[in-house]
């Protein structure tokens, strides 16, 4: 029978998993199989009730006081599901969460094609709080879908829409962009139901291929790589627990590494010694800066006329440009007839008639 109830009295399923033994459903499961013990003596009933977990035993060790909560970032790829185990046999979240991690709960679920943010935590507590609807916590989510759709039909989801008997609350979209048969829109809900965000886009004509969750209330996926854990701030967790409904706080500033292993001391860098450079004269800069070097244009080469001559462009040397013209003129039939060559005289004149013979030297 359950114990009478005094103030500040919880169940014990609700104490076990605030200490991160597992989870409610789970912790129930364990209680029906008898692993559960108040000193000594087998638990019957999940709704017992206790002030703490003084002498409560799981499987014959003894549960540790719940610690403060802790709150992780995961970037769960596609392919995996949320779930502690699958009869399937498929891929779970635990089977590639990082090593090191205490026992956590995912707050909420993505499904199987799902990517993006998942909120883990050691705190069923504060898991509670995170997914309870009334506690109006935003989940945004960007989601890439093939067919066509209008800003006024994303805009008419303010109003909440039902499908098949189901009614969805308010969803706040917006059409990001086109790429091709393609659409980018990105959505803002508070209830996060089953396949929430395909089942309305699906409603409105589209089909989803890939979907993202960006932001879970405050905090955001931003460049964490995939499958890497962030950790966030125990005075941040405080502080949202304060108040659910902010979306302001800052990003967690430690890595998976610094929230679950210890970091070592730094050890003091030891100074080196500066040796003396010798010291040079400034250079003075020139007066007139240098300009820089035209490139040189590559050559052309000459073009075949359609008798087979090539032409010279401009710039070739006079007798080239005489030759051309003489022959241009023989052509047209008025060049004047080019003056034969005189013959030579006799040896050692200058080739002309009535050259003076060369002197001869005694």
């Amino acid at each position: 029978m359950p114990a009478e109830k005094n103030t500040g009295d919880q169940r014990i399923a609700k104490l076990l998993a605030r200490a991160g033994v597992a989870s409610r459903r789970e912790v129930e499961r364990m209680i029906a199989d008898g692993r559960v013990a108040l000193n000594g003596v087998a638990i019957e009933t999940p709704a017992t009730l206790l002030a703490s977990l003084d002498g409560v035993t799981v499987d014959g060790n003894p549960v540790e006081a719940p610690s403060d909560a802790r709150l992780f970032l995961y970037h769960k790829p596609s392919g995996l599901l949320v779930t502690e185990r699958d009869p399937g046999g498929r891929p779970t979240i635990y089977d590639r969460l990082p090593k090191g991690l205490p026992r956590v709960v995912p707050v909420g679920r993505l499904d199987l094609n799902t990517e993006g943010l998942l909120l883990l935590t050691t705190d069923g507590g504060l898991k509670r709080q995170l997914e309870l609807p009334a506690t109006g916590v935003e989940r945004a989510y960007r989601a890439r879908a093939y067919g066509n759709v209008t800003q006024e039909q994303l805009e008419d989801l303010i109003e909440g829409v039902e499908i098949e008997g189901v009614r969805y609350g308010s969803i706040d979209a917006n059409l990001e962009r086109r790429t091709g048969a393609n659409v980018w829109i990105e959505m803002i809900l508070t209830e996060g139901k089953n396949r929430e965000v395909r089942r309305v886009l699906e409603h409105l004509g589209l089909k989803v291929s890939r979907l993202i969750r960006t932001r879970y209330g405050p905090f955001v996926l931003g460049d964490l790589p995939v499958g890497q854990v962030g950790e966030v701030r125990a005075h941040d967790v405080e502080s949202f627990r304060k108040n659910p409904t902010r979306i302001d706080l800052p990003q967690p500033a430690r890595s998976r590494e610094a929230a679950v292993k210890s970091v070592e001391p730094r050890a003091a860098a030891t100074p080196t010694p500066r040796t003396a450079a010798p010291r040079r004269e400034p250079e003075r800069p020139s007066a007139r800066p240098a300009r820089p070097a035209r490139p040189s244009k590559p050559a052309k080469a000459p073009r075949q006329r359609a008798d087979g001559s090539l032409a010279i462009r401009a710039g070739a040397s006079d007798t080239s440009r005489k030759a051309r013209s003489r022959n241009f003129r023989a052509e047209r039939g008025d060049a004047p007839a080019r003056p034969t060559a005189p013959a030579k005289g006799p040896a050692g004149g200058r080739g002309r008639p009535g050259a003076r013979p060369p002197r001869k030297r005694p």
